[in-house]
């Protein structure tokens, strides 16, 4: 069984995206009369039949939307497994997507495959996202968890893919095995999510902070016979760019074992900062893929992590060390993702 990667034309489009930096967004507005948000609308599955304002399905509450909004949208989403392709497009800015019972009983689920670009079951195109309470499934290569793996082939299927800068994602899920996860593009926030998957389930040339998330590996329910996959598959091509995957606290637990990441750009990078990892990390910690001979491009640190995994002893040697708390500093939610303070604006508080 071949275990692929990303999709090599994916690089011509993180080039393209990633070439500016990180973008200038605008600013969402707050509604009239102090309110965060301009108005609300409800997709409930259950509702009948729908009416102004209520909808059944979640594509057709942001189809109702008007294009280049630039106020803040509530969608309350109640209760349900929305089975559906979900795709927010670039001309609608400010949503704020909310599963008002949390992501446990609140999921969008589809099971798209083999292409990156068409396989996603949610995709987020424009600036200024915020999604909370919400789980996103690509059921395709979870159907196979029945231990019976010698003649299933996993392809590509995306949970979830977010391109739009000032994104943020809080307690939420997403459900996968390959390619779970396409962090795109631009500054994104994720915080007390839980991601799964085996084979790079958390890849691509976003700006990123996972805060206090629960990292679940699951290469060893599908595989085991003893294969090892990779958490993190970061992109960054160059270093000039501020691209990278920091995870702040969080656990990194499962079956089997995975490498914490490896590059899927001449300059990746990935840190792990106070994180408690179980047995589930390989012991070489990394790997530098198709770009052997220029791992001192490389930022892969660990800092301050813990747990069975988290001995260093059997680590690549190139492995960064960042010692100093202004190496570290750099790499904080504020510094590296937050430095216009658009976190505080988000339409929750």
């Amino acid at each position: 069984m071949q275990l692929l990667p990303p999709s090599i034309f994916v690089l011509i489009i993180l080039l393209v995206v990633t070439a500016v930096g990180v973008s200038t967004a605008i600013d969402c507005r707050n509604g009239n009369g102090g309110s965060k948000v301009a108005y609300t609308i409800t997709v409930n599955k259950d509702s009948g039949k729908p009416g102004p304002g209520i909808f059944n399905t979640i594509q057709a509450a942001i189809d109702s939307i008007p294009p280049y909004n630039d106020e803040w949208v509530q969608v309350v989403i109640f209760p349900g497994i929305y089975k559906e392709k979900v795709s927010i497009p670039w001309e609608k800015q400010c949503i704020f997507l909310e599963g008002i019972e949390g992501r446990h009983w609140t999921s969008i689920t589809y099971d798209g495959h083999e292409q990156t670009d068409e396989s996603a079951t949610f995709t987020s195109s424009p600036d200024n996202v915020v999604v909370k309470g919400i789980t996103f499934e690509n059921s395709f290569n979870l159907d196979f968890y029945n231990g019976e793996m010698a003649a299933v082939e996993i392809k590509r299927a995306l949970a979830a893919r977010i391109y739009g800068d000032k994104s943020a994602f809080y307690e939420c899920g997403f459900l996968g095995f390959q390619d779970t996860l396409w962090d795109v593009s631009g500054r994104h926030y994720f915080n007390n999510c839980y991601i799964e998957g085996g084979v790079d389930f958390i890849w691509g040339n976003g700006q990123s902070v996972y805060e206090d998330c629960m990292i679940n590996v699951t290469i060893g329910t599908l595989f085991p016979q003893g294969f090892q996959g990779y958490i993190t598959a970061q992109g960054r091509q160059s270093s000039d760019e501020p691209t990278g995957f920091v995870f702040r606290r969080g656990r990194v637990f499962g079956s089997g074992q995975d490498f914490l990441g490896r590059a899927y750009g001449p300059y990746s990078r990935v840190i792990f900062h106070h994180t408690v990892f179980d047995g589930v990390v390989a012991p070489q910690g990394w790997d530098a893929w198709n770009y052997q001979g220029k791992e001192d491009q490389f930022t892969y640190a660990e800092v301050g992590c813990r747990g069975p995994g988290s001995d260093t002893i059997k680590r690549v040697k190139w492995m960064k060390k960042l010692n100093r708390p202004k190496d570290i500093n750099k790499f904080s939610t504020s510094s590296f993702i937050n430095q216009d303070n658009w976190l505080q604006r988000l339409p929750l508080w």
